[in-house]
């Protein structure tokens, strides 16, 4: 606990970084079941089905990608809406616990969309109680949830009335929808419907949510947590918490929020090359990615077309991009784009992790693997 008084520990941005990087699990990879670490990480960004199971292999010793597509199929991990009302896998008990406290986040993002102006006017609770009937009676596509709801609500635009009932209900993604290389349209259930007897979970509080952010993101100022969430309110949060938690000075005086006991490396702990998916909330969670993404390097990772891309970690900081390219020959290519230097001993590292992560993406034997500078 701080004196008062006394002036607060000031955290260099490396400290910052290696803070972030043994949370993440990036500065070594754990002996953890894909359940474990979906909870230990706060859910992972899955905007599109392989970037999570690459998440894992880069946190996970041993991880193989039937772990997590066993999670997803016996309900222990869910895929649905939740931070940022944008597609998670969590936990079932997290989707349950936190899902309710994100409803703001959905509405909100639902009234900035291009579905807005064709909502307008409309008994919203009468359309989302219909959603509801109809996905009592089966699970549905929301094409063919949006196609239902227009023979009701005449007129209106399929497409906004299915988005208006997944901002409304939780709604999961059903496997194998969310699992590898599956590209169909989602069949969408209720979440308390897929996990039946096991939809029993106390709803979290804002106070919750900030503790397990700062386990897996922090030190982080308030408004980083309002990045990761795209809640707001945290103001007062912190200030109840206050007592319980540590709080430290940025190079630049923010304060940062932070667990007693969580770990803060030291800044000159070494860091081994990691490859980060694409979306990883590595990137997403902190209004200020310094920590890990120089300014600089941003809009090469971050493209105009919503893209984030997966990147190289080099001490700790993204030092380029990667992509995985499949030639018809069979060969599969791991593409590496560099922003810095990067020594030879830097290449050698990066090189063998680019071919263990291919041999962990392969879809068949036979396939050879090769690694090329863009």
């Amino acid at each position: 606990m701080a004196i008062p008084g006394a002036a607060r520990e000031v955290l260099s941005l490396r400290a910052l970084n290696r803070a972030t990087l043994a949370r993440q699990m990036l500065l070594e990879r754990r002996r953890l079941t894909a359940t474990q670490a979906v909870e230990r990480l706060a859910g992972l960004q899955a905007q599109a089905p392989n970037p999570p199971y690459v998440g894992l292999w880069s946190r996970i010793e041993g991880f193989r990608r039937e772990q997590l597509t066993e999670a997803l199929r016996k309900r222990r991990i869910v895929r649905m809406s939740t931070l940022r009302a944008t597609l998670h896998l969590m936990t079932a008990q997290d989707a349950l616990a936190w899902r309710p406290l994100l409803e703001p986040v959905h509405q909100r993002g639902l009234l900035g969309s291009n579905h807005k102006k064709e909502l307008e006017g409309l008994d919203r609770a009468a359309v989302v109680a219909a959603g509801r009937a109809l996905l009592d009676e089966k699970p549905r596509t929301g094409a063919e949830l949006g196609q239902a709801l227009g023979l009701q609500w005449t007129g209106r635009e399929p497409a906004s009335l299915a988005a208006l009932i997944r901002n409304n209900l939780p709604l999961v993604h059903l496997p194998p929808a969310g699992t590898w290389n599956s590209h169909q349209n989602a069949v969408l259930q209720p979440l308390g419907d897929w996990l039946g007897e096991a939809a029993d979970a106390p709803p979290a509080t804002q106070d919750d949510l900030l503790l397990r952010y700062l386990a897996a993101f922090g030190p982080a100022t308030l408004a980083d947590a309002g990045a990761w969430s795209g809640l707001t309110g945290w103001k007062a949060v912190a200030e109840r918490l206050r007592p319980r938690l540590r709080v430290f000075a940025g190079e630049d005086g923010q304060e940062l929020f932070d667990l007693p006991r969580a770990p803060r490396p030291d800044p000159d702990t070494p860091a081994p090359p990691r490859f980060v998916a694409e979306w990883d909330n590595l990137l997403l969670s902190h209004a200020d990615r310094g920590r890990v993404l120089s300014e600089s390097h941003r809009p090469r990772v971050f493209t105009i077309n919503g893209i984030v891309r997966g990147t190289v970690l080099l001490d700790g900081f993204v030092a380029g991009v990667w992509k995985i390219e499949r030639a018809k020959n069979g060969t599969a290519t791991v593409v590496l784009e560099a922003f810095t230097h990067w020594s030879k001993a830097d290449r050698a590292g990066v090189e063998k992790e680019a071919l263990d992560l291919l041999a962990f993406c392969s879809d068949g034997e036979g396939e050879r693997h090769a690694v090329r500078m863009a």
